[in-house]
């Protein structure tokens, strides 16, 4: 399937230049900015502000993805992708069979299909109308949330699961922290778990060594203070994903700017830069205690789960092979989507605590959808996956290197991320979203 994004904005562009609010370009930009902002600080409002709204805020983004489609719709920029009709069919399909042979609750079933009719098609919306010059904005407001977010995951990380910080959702006293090496929990940040706050500083990585690379195009204090979050935050946050991630996107740069000799030195630069930076920090009893923590974690659950080699192969190819391998055995309708999300479990079991059908994203796609359905949406996810891939190496050899470092953190999200978990479907729109704008060329008028 061909994703085209180039030229894409033209008409708009040429149509509506002035920045009002009659403008549906400017209306539709500033929806996806309420919905960036309501990711990072959703569970704010969740634990802390407002906690008695706990359940209705889970869904707080997508009455904006509603509008931004509809008003697409209406001016006539709605994108016509094939990747849209395709996941809405499945969609439609999907809620049909729920009812018809699945667990026959309606409000399961669109919540379950809330993902396929909303988030997704607003990924293209996104990459239709944004420039590159808004993704490069959208960086920069990253970085800077990146600053004070490391203070509050600090205040979390050496403060007990009883403080005010670490209240859990719904204002729950006994803390969101979850389990990570001895006395110390993983800290949410401002998300309602630390799934989030992975997900928000591997973008913080993106960011960071994408504009070490154009430094022109961001202050210096900036980009030395989110570097220093970022390094802060590897640790604290005690997860081996985040740590996997930065140094995925260290690789993704040294590939992006090894083969330009203007950019060559950069790397030279950065790593003295790192490397003076630890050994500074290394000398602090803070970076101490949490880099002591991150070891400990590292090393138990990697002996725990045999090695790295096997934490990669049944996290990610054991996932996968194990879901296509027992496709055969559920039921040609599944058994209705939204019954393998948390919401589902507590709408139909009062227990939102347990996986009805699947932990891994593709077994729970599967089982919820059947094997027909189920597998043509993951093909849809690997096709989209590896067409943004194979266009953004191209674009990269060309020196625009913000799809291919968007990629490094965002391929393995449109593979197997988990749709079912909002803070994580959010995740997945923005940042495909970025990526297909950053395809577009600069610049707004």
């Amino acid at each position: 399937m061909e994703l085209s994004t180039s030229g894409i904005i033209s008409r708009t562009q040429d149509n509506y230049v002035k920045r009002t609010w009659s403008d549906p370009v400017w209306q539709i930009k500033l929806g996806i900015w309420l919905y960036f902002y309501l990711l990072i600080f959703e569970g704010a409002l969740r634990k802390w502000f407002l906690p008695g709204l706990a359940t209705p805020l889970l869904i707080i983004r997508d009455p904006f993805a509603f509008w931004i489609i509809i008003t697409a719709m209406r001016y006539k920029i709605f994108p016509n992708v094939a990747y849209i009709k395709i996941v809405s069919l499945i969609g439609v399909f999907s809620v049909i069979t729920a009812m018809g042979f699945g667990h026959g609750n309606l409000f399961v079933a669109l919540y379950g299909a809330r993902t396929l009719f909303l988030h997704f098609p607003m990924m293209f919306i996104m990459g239709k109308i944004f420039t590159r010059e808004d993704v490069e904005s959208m960086g920069r407001a990253v970085l800077w949330i990146a600053i004070p977010m490391a203070v509050i995951i600090a205040l979390q990380f050496y403060s007990p699961q009883s403080a005010w910080i670490n209240r859990g959702i719904g204002g729950n006293a006994e803390g969101g922290g979850f389990s990570g090496s001895g006395e110390f929990f993983r800290p949410p940040g401002t998300f309602s778990f630390t799934t989030g706050l992975v997900q928000f500083y591997s973008m913080v990585s993106v960011f960071v060594l994408y504009f070490f690379i154009r430094s022109e195009r961001l202050p210096k204090i900036l980009l030395i203070g989110s570097a220093g979050a970022l390094i802060v935050a590897i640790p604290m946050s005690i997860s081996r994903s985040l740590l996997f991630n930065t140094i995925i996107e260290l690789m993704m740069m040294v590939m992006a700017v090894s083969t330009k000799s203007k950019h060559v030195s950069k790397i030279f630069t950065l790593f003295g830069i790192g490397i003076l930076a630890i050994a500074i920090l290394s000398q602090t009893e803070f970076f101490q205690v949490s880099t002591g923590a991150f070891t400990d974690r590292f090393e138990t659950a990697n002996e725990a789960e045999g090695g790295l080699e096997n934490v990669f192969v049944d996290r990610f190819l054991g996932g996968m092979l194990k879901a296509l391998s027992e496709s055969t055995q559920h039921s040609f309708f599944g058994l209705g989507i939204g019954m393998g999300s948390n919401v589902g479990a507590q709408l139909l079991l009062g227990n939102s605590n347990v996986f009805l059908i699947s932990e891994e994203e593709w077994g729970r796609i599967i089982g919820e959808m059947g094997p027909i359905m189920g597998l043509i949406l993951i093909f849809v996810r690997i096709s989209f996956a590896s067409n943004m891939a194979v266009k953004s190496f191209k674009f990269m050899r060309k020196e625009n290197f913000l799809p291919w470092m968007l990629l490094g953190v965002s391929f393995l999200i449109f593979l197997q991320g988990q749709w079912a978990q909002p803070t994580s479907v959010g995740f997945s729109t923005i940042m495909g979203g970025m990526m297909l704008a950053g395809f577009n060329e600069k610049t707004d008028n």
